[in-house]
């Protein structure tokens, strides 16, 4: 994108974007230079609203990157992003240059509208909030950075870059849950499954490295952090995914339950006589491996189990074998699996894990190498032998390049700021 002056000679080009991750007492942020894809910063601020405010920012420009800290009161999103843009301006990098193409937008549920990055109109902005009840941890903290960065660059396009929108892809018969088809209708039940730009970028660069096209593998994704969820990608699209209507259903986690029978909150709420409030907040920040040994740390988990820890080693057990019957269940849905890949926090980093997911598999194909999972790199890579049916790998995510990649295909070839930018393909 290229800017102009009045006579219309070209000035500079516009191909820097602004990364935003809000969530409901963080915003996180990365600018990027898509000319190379390359980082220029990164920062959080967290603790929004709190006397503990704490900002980091690290410009990445020259030299070492060195962060700067700044702490005290940061009172809501807005003081946020300011405090931010103060620290980026401080770089050379501020908001007002006009080699900033847009800012694009982690939105975490986009419904079945959204099923492709979105330039942000008010049409837009209503369906996100009329998507809160779905999302009411998410999409209010979304909505809230959008507005602030608006006030900030109203001349700027803002894109939504959705976390179900990878997703909408999957057979009705997989989204679909089995109750009561009017009911379901009338209150948007059904499964939408999260992490989308993660499984995206994931089995694409699984393919890469495959050394195939997307269209020509099929993959199963555990994208293993504190949320965790797993997905099978037919031929570079979704077919199925763990997560459903919320990000609680599936996988165990560091804190969330995963898949259990319904049945327990009735059960909750008549014989312990806990609240539907109650009941929430115990699936989704008091169970999952925290619920069962304390810890939501694998490398903690870890230690324990290496001191003779019993609840540790049960905790780990109880994760390793949700993981197992998800490989098995999506190598059925998928027929032939060319690849299954592991990635985020815990999947990237804990050879344990990935080592006792696949161990007992080899029925499926299935073998890890133990020397090359012991390996540390921030590098993708195979982690089993040569002989395996079915490749082994570890790819590191990077859903904020995935945003950029996608804010910046919709609007890098638009006009210049200010003028009317094409709306990204909405399914109604």
């Amino acid at each position: 994108m290229t800017t102009t002056t009045k006579e219309g000679s070209a000035v500079v080009q516009a191909r820097r974007v602004l990364v935003l991750n809000s969530g409901s007492s963080s915003v996180k942020y990365q600018l990027l230079d898509m000319n190379d894809r390359s980082r220029l910063a990164i920062g959080l601020v967290e603790r929004i609203g709190e006397e503990t405010s704490r900002l980091l920012h690290t410009p990445l420009t020259g030299g070492d990157a060195e962060t700067r800290e700044r702490t005290g009161r940061i009172a809501d999103h807005a003081a946020a992003l300011k405090a931010a843009a103060e620290e980026l301006a401080a770089d050379g990098l501020g908001l007002d240059s006009p080699e900033l193409a847009a800012i694009g937008h982690r939105v975490v549920h986009g419904g079945l509208r959204f099923t492709e990055p979105t330039v942000i109109t008010d049409e837009v902005l209503t369906e996100i909030e009329r998507l809160v009840p779905v999302a009411p941890l998410h999409n209010p903290a979304n909505i809230t950075g959008i507005r602030t960065a608006q006030a900030l660059r109203p001349d700027l396009p803002q894109v939504a870059v959705f976390d179900t929108a990878f997703h909408t892809t999957m057979p009705e018969y997989a989204a679909r849950y089995a109750i009561d088809v009017e009911t379901a209708d009338a209150h948007r039940i059904r499964r939408y499954g999260f992490h989308g730009t993660s499984h995206a970028y994931v089995s694409r660069k699984a393919a890469e490295l495959l050394g195939r096209a997307p269209e020509e593998v099929n993959v199963i994704v555990l994208h293993l952090g504190n949320g965790a969820s797993a997905s099978a990608v037919a031929a570079g699209r979704c077919v199925e995914t763990s997560m459903g209507l919320t990000p609680l259903e599936g996988l165990v986690m560091g804190t969330r339950s995963g898949d259990i029978d319904p049945a327990v909150t009735f059960h909750l709420k008549r014989v312990a006589g806990m609240s539907t409030d109650e009941i929430d907040v115990l699936l989704n920040k008091k169970s999952g491996l925290v619920g069962l040994c304390g810890d939501n740390d694998m490398r903690e988990i870890r230690r324990r189990i290496d001191e003779g820890d019993e609840r540790a080693a049960l905790a780990f057990d109880i994760y390793v074998h949700r993981l197992k019957k998800y490989i098995g269940a999506y190598s059925a849905v998928l027929g032939r699996v060319d690849a299954v890949v592991f990635t985020a926090g815990v999947g990237e980093n804990s050879a344990p894990v990935r080592e006792a997911a696949i161990a007992g598999l080899e029925e499926l194909g299935l073998v890890v190498d133990a020397g090359l999972n012991a390996v540390r790199s921030g590098e993708p890579r195979l982690i089993s032998p040569n002989y395996a049916r079915v490749a082994v790998a570890v790819v590191p995510t990077d859903e904020e390049l995935e945003i950029a990649d996608q804010t910046f295909a919709l609007v890098g070839q638009a006009e210049p700021a200010g003028q009317q930018v094409p709306v990204g393909q909405v399914d109604n």
